[in-house]
């Protein structure tokens, strides 16, 4: 079932959901960067363990960000201009986070074309929900603790280096051509913190937030998009929006991410217009259609809600040949019925 954005908003109302912005688009890459470095100078000013955790948790959650003004930029929609667009996305969105936006660009329509389908590439992710307590809290502990972003990087990096029966040459030839510009991006930040004679800081507070709270929110994010949702048939339902209160905007949905279901009705609104085209749908008469949840607490209720008798610990399967189901990076797969 499809529904054109012409049946839903007036003319006047698409003109203005539509419309995007140079300014916009580079003010919030500019933001997260500036959020990421800003949050490193007041550890350095302020070092003790609570600002170290809560370093982690805001760099973290712009990282996040920085994926999904990626995903804007993989739609088109992050900036006007469609040269902006893309080397924004591509060098200060996509790279540092070891993501490449057409790779993901290629994925990700498949699953807006699929949603919720046999077909949707990103099934893998919804489908196993609702699971007991006792495997959520051994999948965060994994995110938490490093482990989940450490086979993710390790899988992709072996996929990048090609068959270990390949000469050096080929070998770091093919990790050049599918990883060496996100390297050089790795190689930009580490030399931006050395040059400000804290080089330190892009190992305790660049690689630690990437591998650890960034998947952990980003589980979350996945969880609340498309989990457990009422009609896998229903553009209205189908996905899920998630109210956001100003810590979860801060520490888990940056940048309008949990307007779900707006983005899948009119995948062409930027981010940064998506809380006006939710207000136009209210306004429209389809408030009640659209499925939200008040918080990510009342969602992660829902998902652990399986009872914890039906707990049965599975395996986590890395295969450093194969495109990963809903991530951006490369080799790694989680069964369904993984722990």
């Amino acid at each position: 079932m499809s529904i054109l954005a012409k049946d839903l908003l007036t003319s006047g109302q698409l003109a203005l959901v539509r419309k995007r912005s140079d300014f916009r688009g580079t003010w919030l890459v500019f933001h997260a960067w500036a959020v990421i470095f800003g949050t490193m100078a007041l550890f350095v000013a302020f070092p003790n363990p609570v600002t170290y955790i809560v370093a982690v948790m805001v760099i973290g959650a712009r990282q996040l960000g920085l994926a999904i003004l990626m995903h804007d930029g993989a739609h088109g929609i992050l900036t006007e201009s469609q040269k902006l667009n893309s080397f924004l996305s591509q060098w200060f969105c996509a790279y540092p986070m070891m993501a490449e936006t057409g790779a993901y660009r290629r994925y990700h329509l498949k699953h807006h074309a699929n949603t919720q389908q046999p077909e949707d590439p990103d099934l893998i992710l919804s489908a196993p929900f609702p699971i007991t307590r006792k495997s959520f809290k051994r999948k965060m502990v994994r995110d938490i603790t490093g482990q989940t972003g450490y086979q993710q990087r390790k899988a992709q990096i072996l996929n990048a280096l090609g068959k270990s029966e390949w000469p050096f040459g080929q070998r770091l030839k093919n990790y050049r051509a599918k990883l060496g510009r996100a390297t050089l991006a790795q190689l930009a930040v580490f030399g931006v913190l050395a040059a400000s004679g804290h080089w330190y800081l892009y190992f305790i507070l660049w690689l630690v937030p990437f591998l650890t709270w960034h998947q952990a929110i980003t589980r979350i994010r996945n969880i609340a998009e498309h989990a457990m949702v009422p009609d896998n048939d229903d553009p209205f339902r189908h996905a899920r929006t998630t109210k956001a209160n100003l810590m979860e905007r801060a520490l888990i949905a940056p940048y309008w991410v949990n307007y779900h279901v707006e983005h899948h009705l009119m995948m062409w609104v930027p981010c940064y217009n998506l809380p006006m085209a939710r207000r136009f749908l209210i306004a429209n008469g389809y408030g009640e259609r659209i499925e939200t949840k008040a918080g990510y607490a009342e969602v992660l209720r829902m998902a652990t809600s399986r009872p914890d008798t039906d707990d049965k610990p599975g395996s986590v399967i890395h295969n450093a040949r194969r495109r990963v189901s809903g991530v951006t990076s490369e080799g790694f797969e989680e069964n369904q019925g993984a722990a």
